[in-house]
């Protein structure tokens, strides 16, 4: 596990553990919760299908209703009950200024994160295509 990563931040990932997909979800589902929740406040069935929308983000409400739980417990989220159209009155989650501030600090970081990342790929991409060519130099 990445031992200097902090709570939430990609830290859940370990090399060789499952689907990759799943492996880079888990990493950022949380932060992508707090995201949905700095626009607008929502119920835990509208934020499973505002995330399934999004390609790879598919998620279930048995993955949400403990996380949104946990966020709630570390003040990164605030719950309130509303009257729904639709039957009884639902659990509303909204981001507080903690949570605010996680999202943020993510958004920081996510841009460097990225940009690493894809650099290596980019590098790794070429190295590939001269090894298909030939032209592969001795490190």
């Amino acid at each position: 596990m990445l031992g200097y990563a902090t709570p939430g931040t990609l830290c859940r990932m370990e090399p060789g553990a499952g689907n990759v997909a799943t492996q880079l979800r888990r990493g950022v589902l949380e932060h992508c919760v707090l995201a949905v929740l700095a626009r607008s406040p929502e119920y835990a069935f509208e934020l499973v299908r505002r995330l399934s929308a999004v390609d790879g983000l598919v998620t279930s409400e048995g993955t949400i209703y403990p996380l949104l739980s946990r966020l709630s417990r570390d003040g990164m989220v605030s719950t309130t009950w509303q009257p729904s159209d639709a039957g009884p009155p639902r659990k509303y989650y909204d981001l507080t200024a903690a949570g605010r501030r996680a999202l943020d600090a993510f958004v920081a970081e996510w841009s460097t994160f990225t940009e690493g990342v894809d650099d290596l790929l980019r590098q790794a991409g070429a190295a590939r295509a001269r090894g298909a060519r030939g032209d592969r130099r001795d490190r």
